[in-house]
């Protein structure tokens, strides 16, 4: 393997979800002797969570980067469009490859890799896919697949000897046995499963995106976290009403709420949800919201249910006629 004149140590900074691939890649490229660091990057819809555990586990330092304004401008027009649901799975992987490129460049690594595997996902992990990435990323030639290595053509960074092309694998396709074997052989025994954690490829939460984005149009990014969690209510192009559904969804929403510009809603005599309200707070609005909130009490329908309506910490309330949950149902996104 060739190093410069000062016989530095090659360093390679890796895409880190947190899975096995993504361990594995870096294992198998601290065997050539190479310096591996890993890169992570969070928005409201995937977290550093498992990656961080991944570092903790391995001893591979970990960047965490937040990326959520540039993956929302990529997301009003992915090139390569979206997947089944709200997913730019292609385009993802191309932006997330052109900022690990900046910190490259910033931190004077010699290449970026990543754990995909040809095959793995048909449609985004084909070689067609990969090679989109590649060119879309702006760091063409500089991007390994230790798992898939052999499957692929010879990058610059194997041409160049700063990494074994021999040493690197010729994994393909679904199977995870592979894999398997190879944590066994590395000692890795407490890893996530495959499944993934990409709130962008779930159907509801795609929905309640969509909405947003096509709707109301202009939003805060408080209001993608709002998405994770509970009932979603359209009131009108600028205005929603998020009910809770459980104790820990009022806790997630509570945690995510600007008291400056959200209102809170609460029934104010029986258990219930937290209710944000987000938008137009017109007495109108305000009141619809109120009675969304009641529907989901053990108020009876057609009983009197008072409300309570928390904004910039004044408290007021309101008497509205409760009316069941099925209601609503028009309004809910």
């Amino acid at each position: 393997m060739k190093t410069d004149k000062t016989s530095r140590r090659i360093q390679g900074l890796g895409l880190c979800s947190g899975g096995l691939d993504s361990i594995l890649s870096a294992l198998i490229l601290k065997r050539q002797n190479i310096d591996v660091s890993w890169v992570c990057f969070e928005t409201p819809f995937f977290s550093s969570t498992a990656a961080e555990k991944a570092s903790r586990m391995t001893g591979i330092p970990l960047t965490v980067l937040d990326i959520t304004d540039a993956y929302m401008e990529m997301m009003k027009n992915p090139k390569a469009g979206f997947g089944k649901n709200m997913n730019p799975c292609m385009d993802c992987h191309a932006l997330m490859f052109a900022k690990a490129g900046e910190l490259l460049m910033e931190k004077g690594f010699d290449f970026l890799f990543s754990g995909e595997v040809v095959g793995q996902r048909p449609k985004s992990q084909n070689k067609n896919s990969l090679r989109y990435v590649e060119k879309n990323s702006g760091f063409d030639g500089q991007i390994l697949r230790p798992l898939c290595a052999k499957r692929l053509p010879e990058t610059r960074v194997e041409q160049q000897g700063l990494v074994d092309r021999n040493r690197l694998l010729d994994i393909s396709g679904r199977s995870r046995k592979v894999q398997m074997e190879l944590a066994r052989e590395f000692g890795i025994t407490d890893y996530p499963s495959p499944a993934g954690g990409c709130l962008l490829t779930d159907p509801g939460f795609s929905n309640r995106l969509k909405d947003l984005m096509e709707v109301q149009k202009i939003y805060h990014t408080r209001e993608l976290f709002f998405l994770k969690n509970g009932r979603h209510f359209r009131l009108d192009e600028k205005t929603k009403v998020i009910v809770g559904r459980s104790k820990y969804d009022n806790r997630y929403l509570l945690k995510h709420v600007d008291t400056k510009n959200d209102v809170l809603i609460r029934h104010a005599d029986l258990p219930g949800p937290d209710v944000i309200f987000t938008g137009d707070a017109h007495a109108e609005n305000l009141k619809t919201a109120a009675m969304i909130c009641a529907a989901y009490t053990k108020a009876k329908p057609g009983e009197t249910s008072k409300i309570t309506i928390t904004r910039n910490g004044k408290k007021q309330t309101l008497c509205v006629t409760t009316f069941a949950a099925s209601t609503f149902k028009n309004l809910m996104i």
